[in-house]
């Protein structure tokens, strides 16, 4: 399969997962859509691609981790894992239910496919150390994945994480940065604003680039990149759009956690389904060699 093929089946992969997080987020009539929709080319460039793991033996040894740090988009990741195969799409309406298996943010004691709990803002990259030096030790060979928020960056303890990371050499992790740039009480420029994000993980000695990042394809080659870099850990900082690809919420001020309208929420599915099934007919003009 081609570079070209292979980016349009990833652009397949992000149009399912958009469709199905809208679906589920409707369910309920409203939800943390702004940081959810931001990362879905990131989930699908990683569980499209990259990402080593097995459905059907959730805790393999030998897969590689995920850390939501940004806990919050833990419905964009529940989409991803249900269409990989990890739960059935019935699962799906357990979104914030008490006593379901899908709460508001990650939890790694109730949904199969969550490697650690989170939501509590910069602790994810503690912990996504934590797993990245503990299967060094246990000689594993396989990458942690780290997804952080920009407003998230404000937490002194991603940048200790981020000392500690480039001094052990944890060359088997690989965070991103969704840079979206808001958070949950506006823009991050205006709450405090963090300058050039990668600049500042060089500094601290990590490997960073900054690439578009609603693009699976250029993610997935931004993440072949950072694997060629042993010595030290890398970042992707994506320049995204919060709310992304659903026209109620892209861009708009208050679109962390929203209600929306009956009428909202089928407009962006529909939208979804229509954008899912065009890619899908350029993938599969483009698996056949049509141009």
């Amino acid at each position: 399969m081609s570079n070209d093929n292979n980016t349009q089946d990833l652009r397949v992969v992000a149009a399912g997962i958009r469709l199905v997080t809208l679906q589920t987020f409707a369910n309920i009539g409203f939800g943390h859509v702004g940081g959810a929709m931001s990362i879905i080319e990131t989930l699908a460039a990683l569980y499209g691609s990259e990402l080593k793991s097995d459905p059907k033996n959730p805790n393999w040894r030998e897969r590689d981790r995920l850390v939501m740090s940004k806990g919050h988009a833990g419905p964009a990741l529940y989409s991803t894992l249900c269409l990989r195969g990890y739960f059935p799409k019935e699962v799906l309406l357990e979104l914030n239910q008490g006593g379901g298996s899908l709460p508001s943010h990650c939890d790694m004691h109730k949904t199969p496919g969550i490697d650690m709990t989170t939501g509590s803002l910069g602790q994810g990259m503690s912990t996504a150390i934590g797993l990245a030096l503990g299967c060094r030790l246990d000689n594993i060979d396989n990458y942690t994945y780290l997804i952080l928020g920009d407003g998230e960056c404000n937490e002194g303890q991603v940048w200790e994480g981020a000392m500690f990371a480039s001094f052990h050499k944890l060359g088997k992790l690989i965070a991103f940065v969704d840079w979206n740039k808001q958070q949950l009480d506006g823009f991050t420029k205006d709450i405090l604003d963090m300058g050039d994000i990668a600049e500042k993980f060089k500094a601290f000695g990590w490997h960073a680039q900054t690439i578009p990042g609603n693009d699976p394809g250029i993610i997935k080659a931004a993440i072949i990149d950072a694997k060629r870099y042993t010595d030290a850990p890398s970042v992707i900082v994506l320049d995204t759009i919060k709310g992304y690809g659903c026209e109620f919420a892209e861009g708009v001020a208050a679109n962390h956690h929203m209600n929306f309208t009956q009428e909202q929420i089928d407009k962006a599915i529909d939208d979804a389904a229509q954008q899912l099934e065009y890619v899908r007919e350029l993938a599969s003009k483009n698996n056949k060699g049509v141009s």
